[in-house]
């Protein structure tokens, strides 16, 4: 796998509603593999790649904004107040480090109350985000020469590898990312047109409201969906085996059901023939809560789409500490490039019977051969 992809899009900035560096990064990145980019009025990448079937359209879609926090207020010691973009464990701010985005990059700490000063009654309570502020280490003077009202703020993790698996901030959802810049490279350099229209959506706003993937869905009207994101993975102690959502290292998550969609089971039935016609790992994946876009994908369109979404089991979700495992990763890229090249051979009405793609019943039908062959051969030789 790409790692140092992997590692550059999970560790560029981009806030909900200041995703400007990371789209530049993923618009470089994609230029090369499409046949058409452009950026819509939200701020959403919509990369294309022409099909043979132009009157059907699969539309792909990974969120490229990450949960971080806009400037609020800034105090006469020239500490930051601020406002969550997008949902967080308060607890999880502790002792983190953090990057304000002002007219310049400063490195700043979240800090809270110490312990030895709390009354018996703080001490029991659970932290909230109203608790923390951030530290520049700047008097009141010095910060307003860089950092202003509104200005956006992300949190500051590389990525290390740990055994099998990857571990950085961001992985909700630049793993995402990372799949479907690899899944249009894996396209590119089969030099095999997908079956319908691909379009590639790296969308905006997901994390407080799902908004890139509206604006988005409505203006490509797609026929099929596919979100990619992360999924929760529970696969920890003290989690009961039917509330791990996912695990790590059993393969690319195959959703049924979240917060913001019952997955169509056609989509569904689609993907594990798939995954299991070219030999790709996978698992189901039920979110009880959560959402992702795929909720917009499915019915922003009249009529609605063919909607369903590949998910990357990761466990700490939320955190810089967010870790996934590489063959999931590896196994997400490939099930989402044979959805793209196998569309066609697919029956979509309701109720309908599939088989796996033609290269199944050829197998068969050559393995069935064989024994008439040895019979014909054997008789010859008496």
């Amino acid at each position: 796998m790409n790692l140092e992809l992997l590692r550059q899009v999970c560790v560029t900035p981009g806030a909900p509603g200041f995703e400007d560096k990371i789209r530049d990064f993923i618009i470089q990145e994609v230029a090369p593999l499409v046949d058409a980019v452009r950026v819509d009025n939200m701020g959403s990448v919509i990369a294309i790649v022409e099909g043979k079937n132009t009157e059907k359209t699969m539309m792909a879609a990974a969120h490229m904004d990450e949960i971080g926090f806009m400037v609020r207020h800034i105090d006469d010691k020239g500490f930051i107040k601020f406002l969550p973009l997008g949902g967080f464990d308060a607890k999880t701010l502790t002792a983190q480090r953090v990057i304000v985005h002002g007219k310049k990059d400063l490195i700043g700490v979240m800090g809270v109350k110490p312990i030895h000063v709390m009354s018996p009654a703080e001490r029991t309570k659970l932290p909230e985000v109203t608790d923390f502020f951030i530290d520049l280490g700047m008097s009141k003077e010095e910060v307003e020469k860089y950092v202003s009202v509104g200005d956006s703020v992300t949190r500051e993790r590389d990525l290390v590898e740990m055994g099998d698996c990857v571990n950085v901030k961001s992985l909700d959802n630049r793993a995402g990312c990372y799949v479907l810049i690899e899944a249009l490279r894996a396209i590119k350099a089969s030099r095999k047109k997908p079956s319908c229209n691909f379009v590639a959506a790296f969308t905006v706003q997901e994390e407080v409201g799902l908004r890139g993937a509206q604006a988005g869905t409505l203006d490509i009207q797609p026929d099929f969906s596919i979100a990619l994101d992360v999924t929760i993975a529970c696969d920890i102690p003290g989690t009961p085996a039917h509330a791990q959502v996912s695990h790590l290292g059993a393969g690319a998550a195959i959703k049924l059901y979240d917060g913001s969609v019952i997955a169509d089971r056609r989509m569904v039935k689609f993907m594990k023939a798939m995954a299991d016609a070219n030999k790709i790992k996978w698992q189901t994946e039920m979110l009880p809560a959560g959402g992702t876009d795929a909720g917009a994908m499915q019915k922003f369109v009249p009529g609605g789409s063919i909607a369903g979404a590949i998910s990357v089991p990761t466990r700490n979700v939320h955190q810089v500490i967010e870790m996934a495992h590489k063959d999931d990763l590896d196994a997400s890229v490939a099930l989402l490039t044979a959805c793209a090249m196998n569309v066609d051979k697919w029956d979509w009405s309701w109720n309908s019977v599939n088989e796996c793609p033609a290269e199944k019943p050829a197998k068969a039908a050559k393995t069935a051969a064989k024994p008439a062959k040895a019979a014909a051969k054997k008789k010859k030789a008496k």
